[in-house]
């Protein structure tokens, strides 16, 4: 009873100073709104890098060349690195047979340029990349008609492509069937002919996608077999390849494995060796790094809740100077100190509470329109809600204690008497 007829006068006293209760409840509004929408981008933005790089393979190994620590930052000099210090086709497939019960495939890719496939006046913006079939289970390649690079496209140097679907409806239309047919690719080595073999799914990289760029312009990826990128290419042998794992249960310890396996290729060679890493703990630093980023730009904005605290201090005590008498009116008729100072520390925390809520509602607003535009996937922090509510009570009844504390303490003969 005591504590509802204490929220009854806390919320007369609100309603009779509507504008001012709304600019103290400001600061609150602003505080709390302002840590939610940025935790809520900060989370979307983790999860879509997080997903990107489970996508690119966060859990498969990345074997690749590079100089030795006696040879770093020789490698970029006018001598070109040779052939005889890059991977063999052979030796990768000798590391996928050691490791044949824990590797399910491997990716060997030679990037070979860009350009752009024509269909008469039509064009499609593409990046060539030479690959082998692993490629298209370690890309993870959504095929939608037609077939991946095969073994036999490889030996054969075959002019086969693997094109998107955006390729596709720019260049044939959507209704279309391109299996089968030729396109003209314009690439800096001349025109050459590519006979379409498959048709893979779109999807967008990166956040915030295409931003500014025209949607014919937008340039995908081309697979042709390895050995026809190889034909123009500089060096004939692999800088790198990259490893898809079965079901193995330490990473870490398959990957110290095959790096030993790998440089045994190199152990007569002085300028150049064999690395080999997974991107499970880069991913996981990197998420820690996004994690601290948001929370300490939130720990920034969370400084708006203490002015808004203070400021609901200040008008507390504004409150109990102009309710003197009817405080001391209160306490001649009998009310305890302790009534009256919960009286002023419920109507503390109601300011706080009703600004905490629309807050929350400013914040989501705040993070859905921000990771629309930045075109991630809406991601709201449930904790972080419950924790701002709480948060609000606690301002409420740290900020609202000594002004409670004043009105409590306050003589009912001198207050009588205030003018």
């Amino acid at each position: 009873m005591f504590l509802k007829e204490n929220i009854s006068l806390a919320v007369a006293g609100l309603k009779a100073n509507k504008i001012r209760a709304f600019l103290t409840m400001l600061g609150i509004i602003i505080g709390i709104g302002s840590v939610i929408a940025i935790v809520s981008i900060g989370d979307a933005v983790t999860a879509n890098v997080s997903d990107i790089m489970s996508s690119l393979g966060a859990n498969n190994i990345y074997v690749y060349v590079a100089p030795t620590d006696n040879n770093y930052g020789q490698s970029n000099n006018s001598n070109k690195i040779d052939d005889n210090d890059l991977l063999t086709m052979d030796q990768i497939e000798r590391v996928q047979t050691k490791f044949a019960d824990e590797i399910s495939d491997v990716s060997v890719s030679e990037s070979a340029g860009s350009g752009k496939a024509k269909n008469g006046h039509l064009y499609a913006n593409i990046s060539i990349e030479g690959a082998n079939p692993g490629c298209g289970d370690l890309d993870d390649v959504d095929l939608k008609t037609g077939r991946f690079l095969k073994g036999r496209d490889i030996d054969g140097h075959r002019r086969v492509a693997v094109v998107s679907d955006k390729l596709v409806s720019s260049i044939f239309g959507n209704s279309a069937d391109p299996l089968g047919k030729k396109i003209n690719v314009d690439t800096d080595n001349g025109v050459e002919s590519f006979t379409i073999v498959g048709v893979y799914q779109y999807k967008q990289q990166g956040v915030g996608g295409n931003l500014g760029v025209a949607e014919k312009d937008i340039r995908t990826t081309m697979y042709i077999p390895i050995t026809v990128a190889k034909e123009t290419a500089e060096n004939q042998n692999y800088y790198e390849f990259e490893i898809k794992l079965k079901n193995v249960n330490d990473t870490r310890s398959l990957t110290s494995k095959i790096e030993a396996y790998m440089k045994q290729f190199y152990i007569h060679n002085t300028k150049y060796t064999c690395v080999v890493r997974n991107m499970e703990n880069e991913l996981s630093s990197f998420t820690s790094m996004l994690n601290t980023i948001s929370l300490a730009i939130a720990a920034i904005a969370a400084i708006a809740l203490l002015v808004g605290g203070i400021g609901v201090m200040n008008i507390m005590l504004v409150s109990v100077t102009e309710r003197t008498r009817e405080i001391g009116t209160r306490k001649a008729l009998g009310a305890r100190s302790s009534y009256i100072r919960m009286q002023f520390i419920v109507e503390s925390i109601i300011i706080c509470v009703i600004g905490g809520i629309i807050g929350i509602l400013l914040g989501i607003g705040l993070a859905a329109l921000g990771v629309s535009l930045l075109k991630l996937k809406f991601v709201l922090s449930v904790p972080i809600i419950f924790i701002s509510v709480g948060f609000s009570m606690l301002i409420g009844i740290f900020f609202g204690y000594y002004p409670a504390k004043k009105a409590s303490q306050l003589d009912p003969i001198e207050a009588l008497r205030y003018e």
